[in-house]
């Protein structure tokens, strides 16, 4: 078995590839490949480039149909979906809230208004894949930074399954998804991290095989607010950063794209309520809450 490492810049952040391969790897053919794959999910969901399909889908009149590529809709389709299974703790309506807090490409310094710009998703956007269109009932600005990176990792996954690959593992960022094992028989390990926003460490190592895993958290994407700490990930029940006492919520799930969005949601539900969710959904799910003497666990299935 040969082995190829592959990585590359997108969505702010890299993708990467390990690659077992029984013949002979063009590297940079397929690093090309893995690239476009990466990239046009990135073209398509970016909250960051003006011309991308979602942020055309934001700036569109309510009411009108606006034709997307099937991408897009399938990634949508999820988020309404696992919206509604979460009762909402996981919603793409965010937009103006994460921004309104200082984040993301339409930060902005203003003090924020709880309700400001928030609208739900899940009532008021519509989905037509059939014709490949969508189209808004009210003003909403759709962010789908807790859901695009994973549906990113998915579509690196499908490019190294059309090549007929025994055994890869691809990433981007926290969120990763693993076929086959190491020629040693073996899974891949990954690494746990610590959520410690002054250091990196490892706090475990799982082993992934044919699944993925996403961690959401407080201690990366974060800024002080009237002296304050506040997180990135917006409690759309209230329609203000997070404050539950989470530190991280790491799941598995045979999709990058489910591992992430629900990783968000049950981050949001907190580990009473998210565990509840995550034990009816047959979840491997872990929750790193903070406590006076550092973090405090709380697992279920392989994390148990």
């Amino acid at each position: 078995m040969r082995r190829t490492t592959l990585s590359g810049p997108t969505m702010g952040s890299r993708w990467t590839a390990t690659v077992h391969a029984d013949r002979e790897v063009d590297a940079a053919a397929l690093a090309a490949r893995l690239a476009e794959a990466a990239g046009r999910v990135d073209g398509q969901m970016s909250t960051w480039k003006p011309d991308s399909d979602l942020m055309r889908l934001n700036a569109a009149p309510v009411g009108a149909w606006v034709a997307l590529p099937p991408e897009i809709l399938e990634v949508l389709e999820a988020a309404l979906r696992i919206g509604r299974l979460s009762g909402g703790a996981f919603d793409i309506g965010v937009g103006s809230v994460v921004a309104a807090f200082g984040f993301g490409a339409q930060a902005r310094d203003a003090a924020a208004d709880p309700a400001l710009g928030f609208a739900p998703s899940i009532d008021l956007l519509e989905l037509d894949p059939q014709r490949g269109r969508a189209r808004k009932h009210a003003p909403l600005a759709l962010d789908l930074s807790g859901i695009a990176k994973g549906y990113g990792v998915d579509r690196l996954a499908a490019c190294l399954e059309h090549e007929g690959f025994p055994s890869w593992l691809v990433g981007i960022d926290g969120e990763l998804r693993a076929h086959g094992r190491k020629p040693c028989g073996r899974p891949f390990a990954v690494a746990l991290e610590r959520p410690d926003p002054d250091r990196r460490e490892a706090m475990g190592v799982i082993e992934l095989d044919d699944g993925a895993v996403a961690t959401s958290g407080d201690y990366r994407h974060r800024r002080r607010r009237n002296g304050e700490w506040v997180s990135h990930t917006i409690d759309p029940r209230t329609g203000a950063p997070l404050a539950n006492g989470l530190a991280s919520v790491t799941v598995l799930a045979p999709t990058a794209m489910d591992a992430d969005a629900l990783a968000t949601a049950l981050m949001v539900l907190g580990p009473d309520k998210g565990g509840e969710l995550a034990a009816s959904l047959r979840l491997d799910a872990l929750f790193v809450s903070h406590a006076p003497e550092g973090f405090v666990h709380k697992g279920l299935g392989r994390f148990a």
